[in-house]
């Protein structure tokens, strides 16, 4: 049994923040400064009382009416999220209970965030080939807007929240459609992309909104997303180069025998230098942060379902996505259309 995906749908919450509305808060960025340096024109936010759980839902029930696939046929639900509705139970189990899903359905959390999609294609192929499950809903829901203070500017322009639902399926086949699959993991780069205060390190107390200026003039609390982008864009030109040549060692293949690239939607600099590191072409290395932002775990496959909508694809091409970011945590695979 080989594993392949077999469809894949979103959802974007109804709340858009366009740069025009982000150049009144902050006069000094005006909105061709925030577009030249992000490649940013928009991207969609939660509403106020909406939950990882009502994004994921949705973008499931799309899944299924688009693609008119039967609740009954899955047998496991993989939920990448780090804005889960509690700290427990986990947000999986309560998708399933909304979604109707059969109560012999797996459900589980897992946090990561940018790497989030490829580990999650990683854990639904070894179910799938390991005989313990034969179709898998891999669910992205991300809400960092929960966590951005309204006078960070470093990263409102940056993220926007989305969902998406992959059906992960399997069938009888020699065919390899998904791997193989890079990893890497370096904690030590941990606090440069963090939310301080609300774990149990450091609780939510009354420390956690005193809010703080920096030297670029960003304000935030220890509660709120603080990242480093310096370092960020240091840890990235260093890992992901290096996991696209070995993905290639690995597979077998040749750069040219890519035809696609989609690498996590971090914006529009970074790709642009990691599309010259790595050599790929602009034909090839396709993007769509334009309209969504950075949406971490859903950046790849908004990307994928983007390339599809515009029917980009055709039978047989060799796809390669590598994600990347907060952790510091990196992962890369090849699928075959």
């Amino acid at each position: 049994m080989k594993s392949y995906i077999s469809a894949i749908s979103s959802y974007l919450p109804n709340d858009i923040l366009d740069n025009e509305e982000l150049s009144k808060q902050f006069p000094d960025w005006s909105v061709e400064k925030i577009f030249d340096k992000t490649g940013i024109s928009s991207r969609h936010i939660a509403g106020l009382n909406e939950t990882c759980s009502d994004m994921a839902v949705s973008a499931c029930e799309n899944l299924f009416n688009e693609n008119a696939i039967s609740k009954a046929e899955i047998d496991c639900l993989l939920l990448c999220t780090q804005s889960p509705d509690y700290k427990l139970p986990t947000t999986a189990c309560l998708v399933q209970n909304r979604l109707n899903l059969p109560i012999s359905c797996a459900a589980l959390d897992f946090n990561l965030g940018c790497s989030g999609y490829v580990y999650g294609l990683s854990l639904a192929k070894g179910l799938i080939e390991s005989g313990q499950a034969k179709n898998i809903l891999l669910v992205t829901s991300e809400l960092y807007s929960k966590y951005i203070a309204d006078g960070d500017k470093s990263v409102r322009t940056l993220f926007g929240d989305a969902a998406t639902a992959t059906l992960i399926s399997g069938k009888n086949s020699d065919f390899d459609s998904i791997g193989p699959f890079v990893f890497g993991t370096d904690g030590s780069g941990a606090d440069n992309l963090i939310v301080p205060h609300g774990g149990n390190k450091f609780p939510i107390d009354a420390n956690s909104s005193v809010e703080y200026e920096d030297a670029s003039g960003n304000v935030r609390s220890p509660k709120d997303l603080y990242m480093n982008g310096g370092e960020i864009f240091t840890f990235t030109l260093n890992s992901v180069p290096k996991s696209f040549n070995d993905l290639l060692i690995k597979a077998g293949y040749e750069k040219d025998d890519i035809d696609y690239v989609i690498f996590h939607q971090a914006n529009k600099f970074m790709l642009e230098q990691l599309r010259k590191k790595c050599k790929i072409s602009k034909d090839k290395f396709l993007t769509s942060y334009e309209f969504f932002g950075n949406t971490v775990s859903s950046t790849i496959p908004l990307g994928l379902k983007t390339a599809i909508d515009q029917n980009q694809f055709k039978s047989g091409d060799k796809i390669m996505l590598i994600g990347f970011g907060v952790g510091y945590s990196w992962a890369g695979t090849v699928i075959n259309w």
